[in-house]
């Protein structure tokens, strides 16, 4: 069974990722890569996406004010993501991780500034978000079927920053042979 075709099947898809389809032209989700941290037929789902840095940091967002000094010391380099289009007003802190005992994504999110600290000593890729993604009761399940998300396992590549422009088409093409050739196209057609 294709990997994709596996995950329609699941109850939920919380703690997976989802690929933007190469039809999807949308410039927010354009060949973005999420992480969903809930998701339910009936609540709906939330995440954020993995691979739009925003070239800014803690540091530059949050003045002196809005965190106390040593919370601000420690979180001042940590990278700037847009988490998706919802609440773009907020920032929020989450922790990334890999289990390379059970082969799995760790991850928290909503975290303060201390616990994101915490984290980030325990070993945890730290990464702040601006916005997030978010889905109403059956609205994502309306959006797989009409073929606009590919459902994807939880890949160890994420929890790194750098290499994030090429995660999509890495992520790609493990999907297929016909992915591999979609992802391997240049953006611009044009350009070929």
């Amino acid at each position: 069974m294709p990997e994709e075709d596996q995950f329609h099947s699941q109850e939920s898809l919380k703690g997976s990722l989802i690929l933007a389809d190469p039809s999807l032209k949308e410039p927010t989700f354009f060949q973005s890569v999420l992480l969903l941290t809930e998701h339910s037929a009936e609540d709906g789902a939330m995440g954020y996406i993995l691979n739009r840095p925003l070239d800014r940091t803690v540091g530059d967002l949050l003045t002196d004010a809005a965190l106390p000094t040593e919370q601000q010391e420690s979180l001042k380099d940590i990278p700037v993501f847009l988490g998706g289009p919802v609440n773009t007003e907020h920032l929020t802190f989450s922790a990334l991780g890999w289990s390379d005992v059970d082969q799995q994504l760790q991850y928290f999110t909503h975290l303060s500034a201390v616990e994101a600290i915490r984290h980030e000593m325990e070993g945890f890729q730290i990464r702040a978000f601006v916005g997030y993604s978010g889905w109403s009761e059956g609205q994502l399940e309306s959006e797989m079927e009409d073929k606009a998300w590919i459902a994807h396992k939880p890949h160890k590549n994420v929890i790194e920053v750098a290499g994030l422009s090429g995660l999509w088409k890495e992520l790609l093409r493990d999907l297929s042979p016909w992915h591999k050739l979609i992802a391997d196209e240049p953006d611009d057609l044009g350009m070929n």
